[in-house]
C-alpha cells in the first residue's frame, strides 16, 4: 500500500518540478533581461496597464439590451472559475459600470500611472464589492498565465569561503566564474538573502539614463509602437534597495555587473489570501503603509561589512502588499477625513511619505462608498480638493428584473435545501426592481415620446427595461418611438443625486425574503406564493427601510401594495400559460402556424391578389372565413380594413427597427399571438381546470378516486411539467392547487 503512494508522490514531485522550470520561477538578472527583450511591453507594465490588459485578455461580448447593444467584459462572468463560486460571485448586469472602469484604466495607461482613486458609489448591496472581487479573481488567474507573468527581485549573498570574506567580493577566493550570477545558488551555498517587500521592478536596478537608452533600443528592435511608460522609464528603487545597491556598487568600485550577480529575480503570483497584489481593507484609521527597522539576526550578520553598517528599514502595510495589483478601500467614506487625506498626494504623486522615505506606490486604488456618506462628503469644504483625485463611478441597483433574478438564482437558490419552484426568484426580482422605479418627467421629452412617457406606469417600465416590451395600449407609432428611446429614459436621472436605482429593496433584503420563504411549511419548496407572503410581511416594516416610507405616486410608483397585487396576477397568468401548454390539449406551435396563415391571407387581401391553395394548388381569393375566425378570437372590434392595414404597418416598423434582419413574427406580433392563444384557451378552460384538479389528487392523494384514464392523463401532465418547466411533483401540485382555487373555481363548480 505504501509503495504505490510513494510512486504517486514521485510523479507529483516531477510534475511540480517541471512546472516550476516551465514557469521560469527563478532567473538571474541576465536571464530576466533576455526575457524582457522578448516582449518589452508585457514585462514593463505598471498596475493600471496590467489591469487593463487583464480585462482585454478575457475578452468582451456585445449584448443586446432594450436600450441597444452594450459591451460586456467576460471577466465579470467568472467563467474561468470551475467551482461554484464562479457562478455565485459573477456580476449580473452593470455593463455601464464595466465600461466606465475600462475607460478609467485606459486613461491611466495614457497618463502612464494610476493617478486617481476610483470611487465606486451606490446604495448598499449594489455590487460594489462584487466588482472588486471579480477584478481580484481575474488578477489571480491572469498572473498564472505566461502573458500575465510578474517578476520581482531579492538580494542573494553567497556563503563565506573558509572564513575569508564573502564570495564574489574582490580580493576574496571565488568558487564561481567571473560574471556568474548567485541567483541559482542553493541554500547550502548561501549565507544571506534580503527580501524586497516592495516588489520593485528588476529594471529599476539599471540607472535611469542608461535604462532609457536600453529601453529605446529594445523597443525599437521589438518593433513596438507605444513608447515605454514613465513608470518603467523613470521609476526608482525603494529606499532599502537603493541603500543596498549603492553599498554594493561602492564595494565593487562601480562594477554594475558585479552588483547584479547578487540579484535573484523571482516570478510571483497575485493572491488575495496571501495579500500579494490584491488587498481589501476596511475603514481603519491611519495611513495604510508603515516601516520598521530590520532587526539583527544570523542572516544579517552574514552580510558584507558595507551592508551591516546600514540602518535598513523595510516597508509594510496594505499599500505595500497591494503593489503591482489592486488595493480596495471598502467603505472608504466611513473613515474620518483625516484618515485618508494622504490619498490626495499619494494618488497625484504616486508616493506616500513615511518617516525615513517616500515610498513609491504602484497599484490601482479602488474605493467604495454608499450614497449617504458620499452626500455628506460632498458638503465638506475639502471635497473640491479631493474631487480632482477621484474617479466617481456610479453603481446603482439593477433596473432589469432578468439581471436581478440571476443574482438570486446564483446566490440564494443553491443555499435553499428545498426545491426552488419556477417563478419564485422571478417574483422576488420583479418586486425588487419595481421598488427602484422612478416616475419619469414628461417635460424632458417632446412629441409622441412625451405622450408615451406621460402615462408610463411602474409595471410598464419594469417590462420596458427588461425585455423592451412597450405598452400595447399605445398606438403603433408611439410604441416605435418609445422603443427607440429606451436608452434616453434609462439615463434620464444620471445627472441627479437622487437617480433611478439609488433607492429600493436591495438584493441583501430580498435574500432574507427568499430564505424565509423557503421555510414556509404550507408549501413543498420555495414557492412563489410563499415569496408573496414574505413580501407582504416585509412591507409592514416601514420604520426599517427608507424605500417603504416613500409616498405612492401616480402610475403606481412606490405603491408596494399595488406591486404585490400585480405580481400575484402576473404569477397566475404565467402558471396558466405553463399548465395550459403542458396539458397538450393544443400544440403550442399551432398558434404560430394559425397566425402565419392569417397574416398571409391579410397580405393577399390588402394587395388584391389571389392565394395559392396549400392542397389543390389553385389560386383562390383570400380566405374570409379564416380571417374572420381569427379576428373573432383576437377580439377585433375596429374597422376590418383599418385593422388589417395596421398589421402590415407593424411589419414595416419591424424593418425600420431591425434593418437587414428577417421578420421575427413572434417578436413583432407577440401580443396578438398571446391574444390568439387566450381566445383558443377560453374554449378549453374547463378541461385545463379539470387537469389541474386531477394532478393535485394524483400527488397529494395518490390518485384516489381517479379512474385509470384520468390517472394516466394526470401522470403525463405531471411529467411534462417536471421535464419541460422544472417542477417536482410537490411544487407542481402547489401551483395546480393555487390555480384551481383562484382561477378555475368558476368552471369546476
Amino acid at each position: 500500500m505504501i509503495a504505490p503512494v510513494l510512486e504517486e508522490l514521485a510523479v507529483i514531485s516531477e510534475a511540480v518540478e517541471r512546472r516550476f522550470a516551465d514557469e521560469r520561477r527563478v532567473l538571474s538578472f541576465g536571464e530576466y533581461l533576455a526575457l524582457f527583450a522578448s516582449d518589452p511591453v508585457r514585462y514593463s507594465r505598471f498596475a493600471g496597464q496590467y489591469l487593463r490588459d487583464m480585462l482585454d485578455h478575457f475578452g468582451r461580448d456585445l449584448v443586446d439590451r432594450p436600450s441597444g447593444q452594450v459591451t460586456r467584459f467576460r471577466l465579470f462572468d467568472l467563467s474561468f472559475l470551475e467551482d461554484r463560486e464562479g457562478q455565485r460571485r459573477a456580476l449580473a448586469g452593470h455593463e455601464q459600470v464595466q465600461a466606465e472602469l475600462y475607460r478609467v484604466l485606459e486613461n491611466f495607461v495614457r497618463e502612464g500611472r494610476a493617478n486617481r482613486v476610483i470611487l465606486l458609489h451606490g446604495p448598499n448591496g449594489s455590487a460594489k464589492s462584487t466588482i472588486a472581487h471579480a477584478l481580484m479573481r481575474g488578477l489571480e488567474w491572469y498572473s498564472t498565465l505566461d502573458e500575465g507573468a510578474l517578476y520581482r527581485f531579492h538580494w542573494v549573498f553567497p556563503r563565506r569561503s573558509a572564513g575569508r570574506g564573502v564570495i564574489g567580493f574582490r580580493g576574496e577566493e571565488q568558487v564561481t566564474g567571473a560574471g556568474t550570477s548567485y541567483a541559482h545558488l542553493s541554500d547550502e551555498e548561501t549565507d544571506a538573502r534580503l527580501f524586497v517587500e516592495t516588489r520593485d521592478h528588476p529594471l529599476f536596478l539599471i540607472p535611469e539614463r542608461e535604462r532609457a537608452e536600453l529601453l529605446d533600443r529594445v523597443i525599437a528592435t521589438a518593433g513596438v509602437q507605444d513608447p515605454p511608460t514613465d513608470f518603467i522609464r523613470r521609476g526608482g528603487l525603494s529606499h532599502k534597495n537603493r541603500q543596498i545597491f549603492d553599498a554594493l556598487l561602492a564595494s565593487y568600485g562601480g562594477a554594475l555587473t558585479e552588483v547584479l550577480r547578487h540579484v535573484r529575480v523571482e516570478r510571483y503570483f497575485i493572491s488575495r489570501r496571501y495579500r500579494v497584489g490584491a488587498v481589501t481593507l476596511g475603514p481603519e484609521i491611519g495611513v495604510d503603509a508603515h516601516e520598521r527597522q530590520i532587526t539583527s539576526d544570523r542572516s544579517l550578520a552574514a552580510l558584507p561589512a558595507s551592508l551591516q553598517s546600514l540602518s535598513l528599514f523595510e516597508a509594510f502595510g496594505d499599500l505595500v502588499d497591494a503593489t503591482g495589483g489592486l488595493l480596495e478601500f471598502s467603505d472608504l467614506l466611513k473613515r474620518p477625513l483625516d484618515a485618508f487625506k494622504y490619498l490626495q498626494i499619494t494618488a497625484e504623486t504616486g508616493e506616500v511619505q513615511l518617516e525615513t522615505q517616500n515610498l513609491q506606490t504602484n497599484c490601482v486604488m479602488l474605493a467604495s462608498g454608499n450614497e449617504l456618506h458620499l452626500s455628506a462628503f460632498r458638503e465638506h469644504h475639502e471635497f473640491e480638493s479631493f474631487r480632482g483625485r477621484l474617479e466617481l463611478v456610479r453603481v446603482p441597483y439593477l433596473l432589469s428584473y432578468l439581471d436581478e433574478q440571476r443574482i438570486y438564482d446564483a446566490q440564494v437558490a443553491p443555499q435553499v435545501e428545498r426545491h426552488v419552484a419556477p417563478h419564485a426568484t422571478e417574483i422576488a426580482a420583479m418586486f425588487a426592481v419595481l421598488t427602484r422605479m422612478r416616475k419619469p418627467d414628461p417635460e424632458r421629452y417632446s412629441g409622441q415620446l412625451q405622450e408615451a412617457v406621460e402615462g408610463l406606469t411602474a409595471v410598464e417600465k419594469l417590462d420596458l427595461y427588461a425585455t423592451g416590451a412597450v405598452p400595447k395600449r399605445l398606438a403603433v407609432e408611439a410604441q416605435q418611438v418609445l422603443r427607440a428611446n429606451v436608452g434616453e429614459l434609462l439615463h434620464e436621472t444620471d445627472g441627479s443625486v437622487d437617480y433611478e436605482g439609488a433607492m429600493g429593496a436591495s438584493p441583501r433584503e430580498m435574500r432574507g425574503v427568499l430564505l424565509d420563504a423557503a421555510q414556509d411549511v404550507h408549501y413543498a419548496g420555495l414557492s412563489p406564493f410563499s415569496v408573496l407572503s414574505e413580501l407582504e410581511r416585509l412591507c409592514t416594516r416601514r420604520a426599517e427601510y427608507a424605500w417603504l416610507g416613500v409616498d405612492p405616486k401616480p402610475g403606481g410608483y412606490h405603491d408596494h401594495q399595488l406591486f404585490r397585487r400585480v405580481l400575484k396576477d402576473r404569477l397566475l397568468d404565467l402558471l396558466e400559460d405553463e399548465f395550459r401548454v403542458a396539458t397538450g390539449l393544443v400544440d403550442e406551435a399551432s398558434y404560430d402556424e394559425l397566425f402565419d396563415r392569417y397574416l398571409t391571407q391579410v397580405s393577399g387581401w390588402l394587395s388584391g391578389e389571389k392565394m395559392r391553395h396549400a392542397i389543390t394548388g389553385w389560386f383562390e381569393d383570400p380566405d374570409e372565413r379564416l380571417m374572420g375566425e381569427v379576428e373573432l378570437l383576437l377580439g377585433v372590434t375596429a374597422d376590418t380594413k383599418v385593422w388589417r392595414e395596421a398589421l402590415l404597418g407593424r411589419i414595416a416598423a419591424w424593418a425600420i427597427d431591425h434593418p437587414g434582419r428577417p421578420l421575427d413574427r413572434r417578436a413583432a406580433f407577440d401580443d396578438l399571438i398571446h391574444r390568439l392563444r387566450e381566445g383558443v384557451f377560453r374554449e378549453r378552460r374547463p378541461a385545463v381546470g379539470r387537469a389541474c384538479r386531477d394532478l393535485v389528487i394524483l400527488v397529494r392523494d395518490s390518485g384516489s378516486g381517479l379512474d385509470d384514464a384520468r390517472q394516466e392523463a394526470a401522470q403525463r401532465f405531471l411529467e411534462r411539467l417536471c421535464h419541460d418547466v422544472g417542477y417536482v411533483p410537490e411544487t407542481a401540485a402547489d401551483a395546480a392547487h393555487a390555480l384551481v382555487q383562484q382561477r378555475y373555481r368558476d368552471v369546476l363548480g
